[in-house]
């Protein structure tokens, strides 16, 4: 009996630290469940489909329907320049002439030679006729008449490259040298542009390569300021697609409008009829390397859907396939929403007020 009242206290010590070893054990574990993470709280507006004005905005560049920079066939001093910068010229004006003194004299000496050479051909011929001369006689004077009309031609042709002519009619730009000056083929006189009417280059992506066809009609904007649009004609369109754009080169016809080549203009296209579409907004798409994603809300949790892009204007997209009407779709708070986590819609909004809010928003 007595050895049992000796170990009494060793056991009650021993219970004891068994009993705090396993509270502290379950308080450990207790600390240790992961807590849920708050929902994300985004604005989000209900998809329906509504009217879509299908009219595609391009940007496009004016070129000249004609330009051409002027340079002399000849090198030499220029005796005669007629550049009025700035001015319309008619086609086949003379611009600018270079020292032709030794060629024109040349002409001249081989016309001299070329006349006596053909008289002396006819009297040749006539006594061939009567026997008087022999065929090789006649063969060799009609030769020499041959060669001197070739000289006259080799002449005249060195002697034209030393008038510079307009080769259509058109303004004429800044004058790049002055009478008296040396100048070769590698010299600029001056440039000379037919501005009557102009070309529109712009480019439209490749799906829209069916609704635009030579000989349909686009608007252009040339001013900017004034909102004003004029009428052009599809001349053609570039067949083979850019690689890295994907996108087609179309070429319109500008007549009887005053703009500048190189100047920028907005080009209007209208793609067809009117159609019903669901439109977003811009920031509620998620870009990825295959496909554009949106996030629905499905039971109060993140749905992730892949998207097909239609039309894109301002700040909305058309979205072609993915999205139905009726559907959820998250326009805020679109980066921190995660696949099947819970999301607490704030507010509900029209694609009207987001686009009033992106509006309102003001750089910082």
């Amino acid at each position: 009996m007595w050895r049992l009242y000796k170990f009494i206290p060793a056991l009650t010590g021993s219970l004891l630290v068994v009993f705090l070893l396993t509270a502290c054990k379950h308080k450990i574990d207790a600390s240790d469940k992961p807590k849920a993470n708050p929902p994300v709280i985004v604005d989000a507006m209900v998809a329906s489909a509504k009217p879509l004005s299908n009219i595609i905005e391009a940007t496009g560049s004016v070129v000249a329907n004609e330009y051409v920079e002027l340079h002399p066939e000849a090198s030499g001093r220029l005796t005669y320049l007629n550049i009025p910068d700035g001015k319309f010229v008619q086609e086949g004006t003379v611009l600018a002439i270079v020292n032709n003194a030794d060629l024109k004299a040349q002409i001249e000496k081989s016309q001299v030679q070329l006349d006596l050479a053909e008289k002396t051909e006819e009297r040749y011929k006539q006594l061939l006729a009567v026997s008087g001369i022999n065929q090789s006689d006649y063969d060799a004077a009609l030769n020499t008449v041959n060669g001197y009309k070739a000289d006259v031609q080799y002449n005249q042709a060195l002697y034209d490259k030393t008038i510079l002519k307009a080769p259509f009619s058109g303004v004429i730009g800044l004058r790049e040298v002055s009478i008296g000056a040396y100048v070769s083929p590698t010299t600029l006189i001056a440039t000379l542009q037919q501005l009557d009417k102009v070309k529109i280059d712009f480019t439209i992506p490749e799906e829209y390569g069916s609704t635009i066809t030579p000989g349909a009609t686009v608007e252009v904007e040339t001013d900017a300021t004034k909102q004003t649009r004029s009428k052009a004609v599809v001349e053609a369109i570039e067949p083979q697609i850019n690689q890295d754009s994907r996108n087609l080169t179309v070429r319109a016809i500008l007549q009887n409008v005053k703009v500048s080549p190189g100047g920028f203009v907005k080009v209007y296209i209208n793609a067809g009829v009117d159609q019903h579409s669901i439109m977003v907004p811009s920031n509620s798409i998620i870009p990825d390397d295959k496909n554009n994603q949106v996030v629905l809300v499905k039971g109060g949790n993140a749905k992730f859907v892949n998207v097909t892009t239609g039309i894109r204007k301002a700040n909305n997209v058309e979205i072609l396939d993915g999205v139905h009407a009726g559907d959820t779709i998250v326009v805020t708070g679109v980066l921190f929403a995660r696949p099947k986590a819970p999301l607490k819609v704030r507010s509900i909004k029209t694609l009207d007020q987001f686009a009033t809010l992106n509006n309102n928003v003001s750089p910082e």
